[in-house]
């Protein structure tokens, strides 16, 4: 016995010590962390509060206005509603398993509950996520209860739970519709159902979908059709597969293997406990087939989330029947699996390590230079005549600048990105979005690298027909291009007629290829134009400094021939070589770019990428 209190003593020890250094440890990365473009958008729509929006209903957008009005402006304050959240959410996951199981069990699903990464990890990001979690954990405890009895109390908890579900997000509907299906198979739970004040409780939660209800009746559906229909495929993808390996991961695998452990068994004995199983491994494997038919451009590994939420006091009783030395080894993947995630958001919130992945696939673009691109911003509004207005590219561009300068009305023009987020209606009721040429100073922001390279032209070309000629850009590289965005400064007056449509630059280095080892001597070759008037140079960059003139003007049909609507007066010859010495260059890591001159008089500066000397 006294061995057990040990353990026990232990266990609470251990979980009260890793979810305070958890905790705190997540407060300090939230202040520093910048700005994900969702976040930035929700706090848009917290200046502009609502019962629901086009993408989410309310609750989101009112946490964040919370954290504002409790403890002032700025991205912890933001985030403080969420982190407190989350806080809560290990000591939920401890009382619902002390009451089915016992405390040791409680204290061990509570440690589970931190270090699971896709839970351990929530609060970091002012997400919809968060509170959605939470009515997780409310419901599920409230159909435990009412498995032994119905009462008011776990009623009461039902009835907020719905509620506070309801208000979080569309995808709330599945824990609902799964949670009543394990319910009606179970004698129990068809006798809990069979009571009145569940049912009243039931009602109070489906009021809470009124206000998002109403606001598709008011807009044609828009945001059913966006979350239901718009956003995925809904034909068959073998892309479904990558389930297993990115939950695997992401859950870690020991982990993973008995949390799915838990939903297949047989062995447990009371209705509760047969419940988490049941509502847990159903809501997994109905994400994981809605898999092979729904969106895989837009992230949706979270979705998972409530699943293993009520799997987690089962998780005890599986590691009981595990052999020591694999529970130690479960127990550590899970906490690299946390320090892994963590790791990744402290690299985004380190301006040098971005820099260092900018030619990476995980280049974290969401996260990065709204600081930078702000203070770019500021500078050149600054410098225009009073009353000139900002105008993002898109809704992204228009929600993190709106935050950094502190403006939550910057409109947004017309972008294929509003439309494939659900955010082109909310723009449009706002008031915010764009469509016609600018008749006062302007300073247009537009991302070059918010489509993909080879819509980018047509994405010009688009600018121009939209809002007429386009004046000089200034090219802003972040993380050596990584992020890049271009500045047009209007001036308000009406465009001469007839006059051409002169893009930004064009261009690609053919040699050396990214990430190659080359020598003290080497060549670079490529191409490059400007539609409407040309480039009359090409300077090759090396660390932001130029090291070669390109020979420019070498006949390349193949780049007219890939970019059909190109109006570059001087294709085919567009292409460029130049021989450079870098000989005066420490071997190792560099960046190689270019600097465009225009026939306009207009200079750019391309993105670079990296080479190594040897």
């Amino acid at each position: 016995m006294r061995e057990q209190g040990w353990k026990r003593i232990d266990a609470r020890v251990l979980f009260i010590a890793l979810w305070a250094g958890v905790s705190l440890l997540k407060v300090a990365m939230a202040a520093r962390l910048p700005l994900f473009v969702d976040e930035a958008f929700y706090w848009q729509e917290s200046r502009h509060l609502s019962w629901a929006y086009s993408d989410l209903p309310g609750l989101t957008a009112w946490l964040i206005r919370l954290g504002d009005f409790m403890f002032g402006e700025g991205r912890l304050a933001l985030r403080a509603p969420f982190l407190i959240i989350a806080a809560a959410l290990p000591w939920l996951v401890v009382r619902i398993t002390a009451r089915e199981f016992d405390p040791r069990h409680a204290w061990v699903a509570g440690i589970a509950a931190v270090l699971l990464p896709l839970a351990g990890s929530l609060g970091l990001l002012a997400l919809p996520d968060v509170p959605m979690a939470l009515a997780t954990l409310l419901c599920i405890d409230a159909g435990a209860r009412l498995l032994r009895n119905v009462s008011d109390g776990a009623s009461l908890l039902l009835g907020a739970g719905l509620a506070i579900g309801a208000l979080s997000h569309y995808r709330f509907i599945a824990v609902i519709g799964v949670g009543f299906l394990v319910l009606l198979s179970m004698p129990a739970g068809r006798r809990a159902l069979a009571d009145p004040r569940v049912w009243i409780a039931i009602a109070f939660g489906a009021a809470a979908w009124t206000p998002l209800m109403a606001w598709n009746m008011e807009n044609a559906e828009a945001g059913l059709r966006f979350q239901l229909v718009d956003r995925h495929p809904w034909a068959f993808h073998a892309d479904g597969l990558l389930f297993l390996a990115i939950q695997g991961l992401l859950v870690t695998p020991p982990l993973f293997v008995a949390l799915m452990s838990a939903a297949c068994r047989r062995g447990w004995s009371t209705d509760s406990q047969r419940y988490f199983a049941w509502l847990g491994g159903l809501v997994v494997l109905g994400f994981f087939a809605l898999g092979f038919f729904a969106d895989t451009r837009r992230v949706s590994f979270h979705w998972p989330l409530p699943g293993y939420l009520a799997l987690l006091p089962l998780l005890p009783a599986v590691f009981s029947t595990w052999a020591p030395w694999l529970r130690r080894v479960a127990w550590g993947v899970a906490g690299c699996g946390l320090v892994a995630v963590l790791g990744y958001f402290a690299a985004v919130s380190t301006p040098s390590l971005r820099e260092q992945s900018a030619a990476l696939k995980w280049y974290p673009s969401n996260f990065a230079g709204w600081d930078t691109l702000a203070a770019e911003v500021r500078d050149r509004r600054a410098k225009m005549p009073e009353g000139a207005q900002v105008v993002a590219g898109n809704f992204k561009i228009g929600a993190e600048l709106g935050f950094a300068l502190g403006e939550p009305d910057i409109p947004a023009l017309e972008h294929p990105l509003n439309r494939a987020h659900g955010r082109a209606p909310q723009l449009r009721l706002w008031g915010l979005q764009r469509e016609h040429r600018f008749e006062r100073p302007t300073l247009l922001v537009a991302g070059a690298t918010d489509v993909e390279y080879k819509h980018l032209l047509q994405r010009y070309h688009a600018l121009c027909a939209q809002l007429g000629p386009l004046p000089k850009p200034h090219a802003l590289n972040i993380d050596h291009g990584a992020q890049r965005y271009m500045l047009f400064e209007f001036d308000g007056k009406p465009a001469k007629a007839g006059a051409p449509c002169i893009t930004p630059a064009m261009a690609w280095i053919d040699a050396p290829v990214s990430g190659a080892r080359v020598g003290q001597m080497f060549e670079v070759s490529g191409w490059a134009f400007k539609d409407g008037v040309g480039l009359s140079a090409v300077e090759v960059l090396l660390d932001g400094k130029p090291v070669a003139k390109a020979e420019y003007g070498l006949a390349n049909p193949g780049a007219a021939a890939y970019w059909k609507i190109s109006t570059d007066p001087q294709h085919p010859k567009v292409g460029f070589r130049a021989r450079v010495d870098a000989g005066k260059l420490a071997p190792g890591r560099h960046w190689l770019g270019l600097r465009l001159h225009g026939r306009d008089g207009s200079v750019e500066d391309w993105s670079e990428q990296p080479i190594s000397l040897r």
